[in-house]
């Protein structure tokens, strides 16, 4: 998938921020093969996390329209938009040039074309039918390394509303044949997602992977790890098929689907502890072959164990009291800002996992999964995102995916991704990861240095407040980290103020002897050269 155009029409989300906003992100005839994600940069306030919501919102409404059994809600039903994208459905030879519309005007607000390139015309697609689901992306991936992000808000809704799904679905599972609830489209990858996707590359990713995801935190593998599924709690939703004598009537229901998967992390368990009083499941793996041999048996790949986890862990939504969510929901739709549940205490959770060990490289030590740090948590989790999603058609909204790095990890960001591992191949010649589509914010020159300069685009203000965006003037592709920096934040020179407002001062000084011992305080730059050609000049003109 290749994002083409987005035209903002309206969007009451971010306040109108972004309104009016056509931005043109490649060129249809830039070709579709190739991993080459889009950059947004800019300072803070400037729209860019804004802009990865609307695109999120505009996907989670056509979802909505077309495919309402896997995306129940709208996040923001008022939205108009214009969208253009190229996508290659499986059965196409060719890829595809699709143009989603929805506008104030017509009978049908949203429409969905597809270009016949014979013809040159766009010819209408009807909503409901599988040839227009084709023309979708499978998944939207949005990731946040913060807890008061607007990104998350339309992810969060998504999810609020299958485990409001799962619910009634577990209520009426005495039917006969019971359907799962199916999964959304709209997946959210945040800190509470950290371990789920670690885990569950470590037990199924390829030995490559397991060791491409371990090597810069220096980790051998994954030793062992505790999860925990507790289903009786007071906060849980009333079950009406107990009876009030009952001491457990307030539990979680689960599925038919959950409750395979809870069957199954049973088999697969070293050992595995059950507490009648609470219904709460411990179970404890120790990792080896024979471990993951059993996982294997029942679950077909890293995104399907993925699930189950994360699915079980949505199911935590639902021990807030009542009136938590009810905030939730009317916030979120009335005042539309960055707006979360509260994550319930570990022990109230329905899922979690309680310990995580690892074997160190050298050493051969245990490691516990919170002694690592903050970075090394957040490059483990992105790219095992990318290796469990690598199939293709999956757009990914990365809002400063590389905020916890350090320098060193910050340069090899876009490297790593491309040089992840997967089941075609590696590096940069592997078909599945070329197709999918990655945009991600930044506020470091690193990023924009790994890409040409029509894959930058600069978010300012202008001084009537309304966004701008512009590609670089300059090239970035292997431009100077701090060319970058005065190029996209104007900051001339690269420098902090305290040091600049010094060499001020001592640019102003008539006293040679001030501006020398000045100079020794101050590191190598463009500016303290121009202080000694000034030191110079006073010197040869007092004769000192």
């Amino acid at each position: 998938m290749k994002l083409l155009r987005v035209h903002i029409i309206s969007a009451k989300t971010c306040g109108g921020l972004l309104d009016g906003l056509d931005l043109r992100l490649r060129s249809p005839l830039s070709g579709y093969s190739g991993f080459e994600p889009l950059c947004l940069i800019g300072p803070n306030g400037a729209g860019k996390s804004q802009f990865l919501q609307v695109l999120a919102e505009i996907f989670h409404s056509v979802f909505h329209k077309c495919i309402p059994n896997e995306e129940r809600k709208e996040s923001n039903p008022d939205l108009q938009f214009e969208l253009e994208y190229l996508i290659q459905p499986e059965d196409e030879q060719l890829p595809v040039r699709v143009r989603i519309s929805q506008k104030a005007s017509g009978k049908n607000r949203l429409l969905i074309e597809r270009r016949d390139e014979d013809a040159y015309e766009w010819i209408g697609c009807k909503l409901d039918a599988p040839k227009t689901h084709a023309l979708l992306p499978r998944k939207v991936v949005g990731y946040t390394s913060g807890d008061n992000e607007t990104l998350s808000v339309p992810f969060l809704l998504s999810r609020n509303g299958y485990a409001k799904d799962v619910t009634e679905s577990a209520l009426h599972d005495l039917k006969p044949d019971p359907k799962s609830v199916p999964d959304t489209r709209l997946m959210l990858i945040d800190y509470g997602t950290n371990l789920e996707v670690l885990v569950a590359n470590l037990l199924l990713g390829e030995p490559s992977q397991r060791d491409f995801l371990l090597q810069d935190a220096k980790l051998q593998n994954l030793h062992s790890f505790r999860c925990i599924i507790q289903l009786a709690h007071s906060a849980a939703p009333n079950n009406p098929k107990k009876s009030k004598s009952n001491n457990r009537q307030r539990e979680v229901l689960i599925t038919k689907e959950l409750q395979t998967s809870l069957d199954q992390f049973k088999r697969c368990a070293t050992c595995y502890t059950y507490d009648e009083t609470t219904e709460t499941y411990t179970f404890d793996y120790w990792i080896n072959d024979q471990t993951r041999e059993a996982f294997r048996l029942f679950w077909n790949s890293t995104l399907d164990l993925y699930s189950s986890f994360h699915k079980l862990a949505m199911l935590n939504d639902l021990v807030l009291p009542k009136n938590m969510r009810v905030l939730f929901r009317k916030a979120t739709k009335s005042i539309r800002f960055a707006s979360r549940l509260v994550e319930p205490h570990d022990e109230d959770k329905v899922f979690r996992f309680e310990r995580v060990v690892f074997t160190a490289q050298r050493t051969g030590k245990e490691v516990d999964y919170v002694s690592l740090s903050d970075g090394e948590h957040q490059l483990g989790q992105i790219l095992g995102t990318f290796c469990m999603l690598s199939s293709p058609n999956v757009l990914f909204l990365l809002d400063e995916p590389e905020s916890h790095f350090n320098p060193q990890w910050r340069v090899n960001f876009i490297s790593r991704i491309l040089d992840l591992p997967t089941k075609n191949g590696d590096r940069r010649e592997s078909s599945k990861a070329t197709e999918q589509e990655c945009l991600l914010t930044t506020h470091s020159p690193f990023v924009p240095s790994d890409m040409h300069r029509d894959k930058v685009f600069i978010f300012s203000k202008d001084e009537e407040g309304k966004i701008q965006v512009q590609n670089p003037y300059i090239e970035t592709f292997g431009t100077t980290f701090d060319t970058i920096i005065e190029e996209c934040f104007n900051v001339r020179p690269p420098m902090s103020q305290v040091p600049l407002d010094k060499i001020k001062e001592l640019m102003q000084s008539e006293n040679p002897e001030d501006i020398r011992v000045g100079m020794q305080q101050l590191g190598d730059s463009v500016e303290k050269a121009f202080l000694a050609d000034r030191l110079r000049q006073l010197t040869n003109r007092d004769g000192v």
